[in-house]
């Protein structure tokens, strides 16, 4: 009878320290990539300040976040029996960039990522704060929807008025700009006292509401003179401070504080229409508000059915402003699948495509009949006038205002 037992071999004492190799070669891999997570990008990545025209740390990495639909952020209370909120068939998504704190691993990963844009600690937070840059950004956002709701509104045929709103303080004024014309050699004395994202509640005692009630406080005031400003500051208590006036570089008969004001005015609308912005700061999704307010409260589709992604200020005018992060939101649009992204006019320099490079640079009007063919189509758009226009081209109905409302 054939013995078919399999034998056993054994590994000699001496042999088993090669199995030890690959081992601790696995072990110091995940020594090597956790303390690679842990360290930050600036130990060794740097990245241009164009201020300054020198290599500086770059501790941080503008990135891709998210496209989501302003459709489903849009809340409606207590609206007239005569009014009508519509559904619709395709959504106009918003989308978002992120500037997070980098590690060594993290930098290690996104750099070859042409959409991944490293950041110094004045890229990403200019002259202020982290928490002054926060504060200025949500005030961006709630300017943006109010904006938006303003000319939304009026273009849907209703009748919404502007209340002119707290004087917040948006940025301290430059006095003397260096030769660069960039670097400011010298600020208004307000620099010393007040802060971005101030609001300031008085002068010399005298309530200021707005920043026409501001102005006829400082009526009469002359360059040199000094004013107690009584201002509350973010996460502070409120204050009084000391500030020189100065004239005005632009109009020497006008005395001024110095620095630039929010626009903070407000939109009376003849119904409660929110946006739940959820935290999300700064003002590139006035655009999205806007044509997502059109499209539920007029007749017809906007869209034509499909998802369209947009980002862009808007103005009280209707024109479009330009916004940052470009590149890292037409990234964000095409992992959420939207393909086509309408962008802002004003900062893309049109031109009219060159047959031999077809992908070079941003193509308009001669690009929508790409959309749906798998790509992110970008169109750019000066003015809501001009956007309807686009999502007209690509089967959405044209506006139908609604009747007027009596909401007395």
């Amino acid at each position: 009878m054939t013995d078919t037992t399999t034998p056993i071999v054994l590994i000699a004492p001496r042999q088993r320290w090669w199995a030890w190799i690959p081992a601790g070669a696995a072990l110091l891999g995940l020594v090597v990539f956790a303390i690679a997570s842990l360290v930050p990008s600036d130990v060794i990545a740097t990245t241009e300040n164009p201020r300054l025209g020198v290599q500086q740390p770059a501790p941080y990495a503008r990135t891709p976040a998210s496209a989501e639909s302003v459709n489903d952020r849009v809340v409606y209370n207590d609206l007239p029996d005569d009014v009508e909120v519509y559904d619709t068939d395709g959504d106009f998504f918003f989308v978002t960039v992120s500037a997070p704190d980098q590690s060594v691993l993290s930098w290690m990963i996104g750099s070859p990522d042409p959409v991944v844009d490293l950041l110094t600690e004045e890229g990403k937070n200019g002259q202020r704060t982290s928490a002054q840059n926060r504060q200025i950004s949500l005030q961006q956002m709630r300017t943006a929807t109010q904006e938006a709701q303003f000319v939304a509104l009026t273009a849907a045929g209703f009748a919404p008025e502007i209340e002119p709103g707290a004087v917040v303080v948006q940025d301290v004024l430059c006095r003397v700009f260096a030769e660069d014309g960039f670097t400011c050699d010298e600020r208004f004395q307000a620099a010393d006292v007040l802060e971005p994202a101030d609001t300031i509640l008085e002068v010399d005692g005298t309530p200021v509401a707005n920043i026409e009630a501001l102005g006829a406080a400082l009526d009469g005031g002359e360059p040199g003179d000094t004013v107690v400003l009584t201002i509350d500051r973010p996460d502070e208590d409120v204050m009084d401070v000391t500030v020189e006036l100065a004239s005005d570089p632009q109009d020497e008969t006008r005395t001024i504080i110095g620095f630039v004001p929010f626009d903070t005015r407000t939109v009376d609308l003849p119904f409660d229409v929110s946006i739940d912005t959820a935290a999300v700061g700064g003002p590139s999704a006035g655009l999205a508000f806007t044509l997502a307010l059109i499209d539920e409260l007029t007749e017809g589709d906007l869209t034509g059915g499909r998802d369209i992604a947009v980002t862009g200020t808007i103005r009280l005018d209707g024109t479009v402003g330009p916004i940052g992060g470009i590149e890292q939101k037409v990234s964000a649009v095409h992992q959420h699948g939207v393909e086509v992204f309408l962008i802002p006019a004003e900062q893309f320099e049109l031109t009219e495509p060159d047959p031999e490079n077809p992908d070079d640079g941003v193509c308009r009007w001669e690009c929508l009949n790409e959309a749906g063919k798998g790509e992110v189509v970008l169109i750019p758009v000066a003015s809501l006038d001009e956007a309807l226009a686009v999502l007209q081209v690509l089967g959405g109905d044209p506006v139908v205002p609604a009747e007027p409302i009596d909401v007395g």
